[in-house]
């Protein structure tokens, strides 16, 4: 099996959807676009291109930071591993799809400004058996425990 990495730059075109499997994993899913858009250097003017279409699935700690912060119409960057779906429809028609595991996903700065809340992480019980594999408990004081309250409005693409 081949496992091509990569990072696609687009827009999220469906409301992401969780599920559960069988053995109880939550994912979650939506479909994204990613257009080219090309400037002719002889008049000016700009002309679109094709249009990629994928599905991205977000398993594990992604699922719920993405289900929290991502909805339609947002601009996306996708970063994980390419693998087409083969398969038969209904009518009898082969089909192939493309589809992303995500290992990484965050908005388009370049497109939106964003307001970051940061979950506060939950260091380990320290060992008091004087265990040497115990971690040291976290700086409470270090900025990425700060919460930021105030909203930002979005640029227009």
């Amino acid at each position: 099996m081949y496992e091509a990495q990569c990072a696609v730059v687009g827009t999220v075109i469906t409301n992401p959807v969780k599920r559960s499997t069988p053995t109880g994993d939550e994912v979650l899913s939506f479909r994204m676009a990613s257009n080219a858009r090309r400037q002719d250097r002889n008049t000016g003017e700009w002309t679109d291109g094709g249009t990629l279409y994928l599905t991205v699935t977000c398993w594990r700690r992604l699922v719920r930071g993405v289900g929290a912060s991502l909805m339609k119409g947002d601009p996306i960057i996708a970063y994980g591993q390419l693998r087409t779906n083969e398969y038969t429809n209904r009518d009898g028609v082969e089909r192939a799809d493309l589809e992303m595991r995500a290992s990484a996903v965050g908005p388009d700065l370049a497109r939106c400004n964003v307001s970051i809340h940061r979950t506060k992480a939950v260091a380990p019980e320290a060992a008091t058996d004087g265990d040497p594999g115990a971690t040291e408990p976290l700086d409470e004081d270090r900025d990425h425990d700060r919460i930021e309250d105030d909203v930002r409005e979005s640029v227009p693409a």
